[in-house]
């Protein structure tokens, strides 16, 4: 990663081409049944690793990036809002594409799909698990076999979280941000009553550290365990498919950044800064009547499920059944969010 490609921008990632990338924790979900979409905790911190020198291993400076710290088993989703112009995002867990399942790649694809596009994806929350489902993103050790990268590829070598963009081809970007300029323009031209606020588009919800809708030491640098993604449960969160040709992207990618997974005793270490609190209790977060949301687009098309995601197992088959009790959140939690289904509306004489 350079400055001059990739920017850290509070707790953002700032990849070329306006794309903006939070990691957000979340409540951990069971790993039986499905599952509507928990809010965000806060943001998870993000620092550079060239910034700790010989306290950080030197893989992880071979591999340049950026850290965050993470629990065992702690959850997280990514949120990309603030995106400002049409991207191709790919993201890779262990090297393995959360969205294809395929190993990871230096161009786009399109059968099976590698990428998301954005604006329009506002959120990801897990690995592509298909028919408008995903698997939640929860952090393991490598070493166990638990990981997507190790029961995908048989082994467990890179850990982390590989983010690559490309931003629309030339020509199709120019006319984009024409089309853009002219509806900004007839916006402007719109008649308004007095008193009228102008009209505004409509925008993904903006996800943080609310709700969605609204985030020796050279010794022990060498000893850092490394961390990676395994799958908890399963929510509903459409991945779409992108309604644009293959040819409308660039051929080579913006810009990429490799993520590191930190455990939180070394993150200290290696910061000096304290790592966020220990996720919160399930039972005090639902008592707490904190909402859960349900985000559909009736315009847009899923992608399927692919073979090798598919095939992945949660991570209590690797560590063991979690004892902490689930309390169910109650239907007036559950928010509806973008194009949700309701109860068709009838017709009469008029």
């Amino acid at each position: 990663m350079t400055e001059d490609t990739v920017r850290i921008d509070g707790n953002a990632l700032r990849l070329p081409g306006g794309v903006q990338v939070r990691f957000v924790r979340t409540l951990r979900l069971p790993e039986t049944g499905t599952h509507a979409l928990p809010p965000g905790l806060g943001e998870f911190p993000v620092r550079r690793v060239e910034d700790y020198g010989d306290r950080v291993p030197a893989e992880w400076r071979a591999r340049g990036g950026v850290m965050l710290p993470v629990y065992l088993r702690e959850a997280m989703w990514l949120s990309f809002a603030g995106t400002a112009e049409p991207a191709a995002l790919q993201v890779g867990v262990g090297k393995v594409c959360a969205v294809s399942g395929k190993p990871w790649s230096s161009r786009l694809t399109r059968d099976p799909q590698n990428y998301l596009t954005l604006p329009r994806q506002p959120w990801l929350d897990g690995i592509n698990s298909g028919k408008g489902t995903v698997r939640q993103f929860v952090a393991v050790p490598l070493g166990l076999g638990a990981t997507v990268e190790g029961q995908v590829t048989g082994e467990e070598v890179w850990g982390g979280v590989q983010l690559q963009s490309f931003p629309l081809e030339a020509g199709e970007l120019a006319a984009w941000r024409e089309a853009e300029r002219r509806r900004a323009e007839e916006r402007r031209r719109m008649p308004r009553a007095p008193g009228a606020a102008m009209p505004m588009m409509a925008a993904p919800p903006a996800p943080g550290a609310a709700p969605r809708p609204g985030g020796a030491a050279r010794d022990r640098a060498h000893r850092a365990p490394a961390m990676g993604l395994g799958v908890g449960g399963s929510m509903r969160q459409e991945v779409y498919r992108d309604e644009r040709p293959l040819k409308a992207w660039a051929k080579e990618p913006g810009g990429r950044v490799f993520v590191h997974l930190v455990t939180p005793p070394q993150w200290r270490r290696i910061t000096g800064e304290a790592p966020p609190p220990s996720p919160v209790d399930r039972a005090a977060y639902t008592r707490a009547g904190l909402p859960w949301f349900d985000y559909y687009d009736q315009d847009a098309d899923d992608l399927a499920p692919t073979d090798g995601l598919g095939a992945v197992r949660p991570v209590g088959d690797w560590l063991g059944d979690d004892h902490e009790p689930w309390q169910q959140p109650s239907p007036q939690q559950v928010q509806p969010l973008g194009d949700a289904p309701g109860k068709p509306v009838e017709d009469g004489d008029w």
